[in-house]
């Protein structure tokens, strides 16, 4: 494995473990804040919308979002055009989780770039958009 793939899988699995750790008292997994945040920002979107948005397969998404229904942060219901296609909306349990979810993100980001000057940031930030943008295509493909 390369060390930039390395890199960035390590980065990846302890943002995981951030989230899981922070989002454990709500009942809630680490992949949860990005369909909370998704299904809260653009409520009635399709399941396979939040997939290619989270760049999760379809039936991961249908087994979260049966989860997170369970639990009461989300509704699910039939599109009026085609009853096939599941929309998903945000109930006010998720709605009121937002501000904590994005306080809990924000703390992460700050933690891992304390030591960075604002135009390192910016800089990764760009570079790390056009690999995700990259990864994102052969996702989109397959």
């Amino acid at each position: 494995m390369s060390k930039l793939s390395f890199d960035i899988l390590a980065i990846a699995r302890c943002h995981s473990q951030y989230r899981a750790e922070k989002m454990a008292p709500y009942g809630l997994k680490a992949c949860h804040i990005s369909y909370l945040l998704n299904i809260c920002r653009y409520p009635g979107i399709s399941q396979d919308k939040l997939a290619q948005k989270i760049y999760f397969n379809k039936s991961n998404v249908a087994r979260q979002v049966a989860v997170l229904e369970e639990a009461g942060y989300i509704t699910r219901q039939s599109a009026p055009a085609d009853k096939r296609v599941m929309e998903l909306y945000p109930t006010e349990k998720a709605t009121a989780l937002i501000p904590e979810i994005r306080k809990i993100l924000n703390q992460w980001n700050d933690m891992v770039a304390e030591d960075l000057t604002p135009e390192e940031i910016e800089t990764v930030t760009h570079l790390l958009e056009k690999m995700k943008e990259k990864a994102g295509h052969w996702m989109n493909e397959h």
